[in-house]
């Protein structure tokens, strides 16, 4: 190869990259603070080239999801405040739109994985809210039998490759999973959930790096809550988006209203194809906001109370997207009402089932042990 076609090379790689840094840099237009974001000013920072629709059926089921995500939580936060649920508890409360926008955009064969914070994600990818109550009961019929809880509900039958109580520790996973995806054949990928904490960890760069080198089937998104535990990441993070961490890996990045499921569904949607086309990773910073404390005894003091009155009320994506379907004639008022109902009634009846099922033997439970 002579001298002038290696500059020309590199050339073209280096207006790519800037290409890259272009569609990054559009920033997200601002208020008097950074946490004063207006409803419409978090976009997804790439067209949807295919201008694909949801349908009626679809919105409805997104909705019903971030409903059922935020009624299981707030009966969560009610058990554990009697002692009914033990160990540790991380609401979602405020992130809904993320999970149920993600997991509507991948199929039951494909796979997911979780974080601490992950009720969540197993309720989107269609867990069954009677075992998800049950594993925080400690009960048998649980999920992983009582043994796991609240941070480590796992079923592979369902794709979910299981919740993770290290921060950050479920993305190397999603490396190996992404050669199972990849090896297998079958157009399978892989969605690995994640916090802004967990991005100045050293296996985030490590798991993308890799995962960008071999152009592993893989979607990272990035739940961008705005704390790690009391952490600002604005103060942990030297760059304002994670979304811009991909131009290092050269995979896109893409920065997406978290408080949107729509918009999170059709960022997901476009990275999942991209995947299934052997063209690998893509990174995806939601923007979103933990309404709670990072858990139910957390007071949350460190936070600025207009900040969380602004999240609150103009960025809650429950009443956000209730009102947008009534405001596209999808559904009314009454139609709403007839869906909490539902919802309240299913969840009320994994609180009986959890409370009637038995507790672990202790002998199976040390023969377990045993075979380990």
């Amino acid at each position: 190869m002579s001298d002038l076609t290696k500059e020309n090379k590199k050339e073209e790689q280096i207006l790519g990259n800037l290409d890259s840094l272009k569609i990054l840099d559009k920033k997200i237009n601002t208020k008097d603070k950074d946490y004063y974001r207006d409803k419409n000013e978090d976009k997804v920072e790439s067209e949807n080239k295919d201008k694909e629709i949801l349908t009626n059926e679809q919105k409805i089921s997104l909705l019903k999801t971030i409903i059922k995500i935020r009624r299981f939580e707030e009966k969560t936060i009610q058990l554990y405040q009697i002692a009914k649920i033990w160990g540790y508890l991380h609401p979602y409360i405020g992130e809904e739109a993320v999970a149920a926008g993600a997991c509507a955009a991948i199929n039951k064969s494909d796979y997911i994985i979780s974080t601490h914070r992950g009720h969540g994600h197993s309720i989107a990818k269609g867990a069954d809210l009677k075992r998800m109550m049950a594993e925080l009961y400690g009960k048998v019929t649980g999920y992983c039998k009582g043994r796991g809880g609240s941070m480590h509900i796992a079923d592979t039958e369902l794709g979910m490759l299981g919740a993770n109580g290290i921060v950050g520790g479920g993305i190397p996973i999603s490396v190996g999973a992404g050669f199972s995806c990849k090896m297998e054949g079958k157009q399978r990928v892989t969605i690995c959930f994640f916090s802004d904490g967990a991005t100045n960890n050293g296996v985030f760069h490590e798991s993308l790096n890799m995962a960008a080198i071999f152009k592993l089937p893989v979607i990272y998104v990035c739940e961008n809550n705005m704390y790690a535990i009391s952490m600002k990441a604005c103060e942990s993070v030297a760059c304002k988006d994670i979304a811009k961490r991909a131009v290092s890996y050269d995979i896109p990045g893409v920065i997406v209203d978290g408080s949107d499921p729509e918009a999170v569904y059709f960022a997901v949607l476009e990275a999942v194809k991209r995947a299934r086309q052997g063209q690998g990773p893509t990174l995806i910073e939601a923007k979103t906001y933990r309404f709670g404390g990072h858990h139910p005894n957390d007071p949350a003091e460190y936070r600025d109370k207009k900040e969380a009155e602004y999240y609150k009320n103009e960025k809650d994506p429950v009443k956000n997207y209730k009102e947008k379907l009534i405001k596209e004639n999808i559904l009314n008022v009454q139609d709403i009402e007839n869906i909490e109902k539902e919802i309240l009634m299913e969840v009320e009846e994994s609180v009986r089932f959890a409370e009637e099922s038995p507790e672990p033997s202790l002998d199976k439970f040390l023969e377990e042990v045993a075979l380990i």
